[in-house]
């Protein structure tokens, strides 16, 4: 987490605009199988978590329980190299959101389903509740890989993968939004809405600008780089690579 200072330079000049946009982007965007440098499937490591959840009675349910067994058994934290690979995360044995969720990326592609994520600068104040001793050091903006997933014809994003909704996500506490997915919907586009008054699965409203579809989240971090500059990483990440989330 760093402040529009310690952002790079491109994302600080995005952050200085206060208004919401959408940045145009080609009407489709097919997504892909291959492996990355970030979803490196091929590796023994990411092959033996494969190996879990092969032969399952659907597409949807191998991503459920590939999500299922990745909540249970990489630790939540606060990690900011959203480049790193799966297989580091698999290693470690502990991961950000953004990790997390290009751990069940990298699963989805190695049993041939097709992913993309849509790019989306996120407002610094949703994530205030969560440090609200360190509000002056969160971005002003904070870019998001929201993954989907090519499941039976149609693009299903991560926060309806379960088709649950369940009081919505409030940032608060040690529930990330990679483990809420599994409870509730989580929807940025303003489609849904649930649970009592305040509650909502729409968080549209956290949306700075939405930045459009992207084959990989390898081609999201190369167009827009990540939320903090290389010197912020590098400082931040041995204290917040180990910050378990909701301590």
């Amino acid at each position: 987490m760093t402040s529009r200072l310690l952002m790079p330079y491109r994302s600080a000049g995005r952050a200085a605009r206060s208004d919401v946009r959408r940045v145009a982007r080609p009407p489709e965007v097919r997504g892909s199988t291959r492996a990355t440098e970030i979803l490196d499937w091929a590796d023994p490591g990411v092959t033996a978590l494969v190996n879990r959840v092969r032969g399952r009675a659907s597409a949807p349910e191998t991503l459920r329980v590939a999500h299922r067994i990745i909540a249970r058994e990489i630790r939540p934290v606060y990690s900011v190299e959203d480049r790193r690979r799966v297989s580091a995360t698999l290693r470690l044995g502990r991961g950000s959101c953004s990790q997390r969720m290009a751990v069940l990326e990298a699963v989805a592609r190695a049993v041939g389903i097709r992913t993309r994520v849509r790019g989306l600068l996120v407002d610094g104040v949703f994530w205030y509740p969560r440090f609200p001793r360190l509000k002056p050091l969160v971005p002003k903006q904070v870019l998001l890989a929201w993954p989907e997933f090519r499941l039976e014809g149609a693009w299903v994003p991560i926060g309806e993968l379960f088709g649950r909704a369940d009081g919505g996500f409030t940032n608060r506490g040690g529930e990330t939004l990679f483990d809420a997915v599994a409870r509730t919907t989580v929807d940025w586009g303003g489609a849904t809405a649930c649970g009592a008054p305040g509650t909502a699965c729409d968080l549209s409203a956290q949306v700075r600008t939405d930045l459009g579809h992207f084959d990989s989240r390898d081609a999201l971090f190369a167009q827009h780089g990540q939320t903090l500059c290389f010197a912020a990483r590098t400082v931040t990440e041995p204290v917040l690579g180990r910050w378990s989330a909701g301590s």
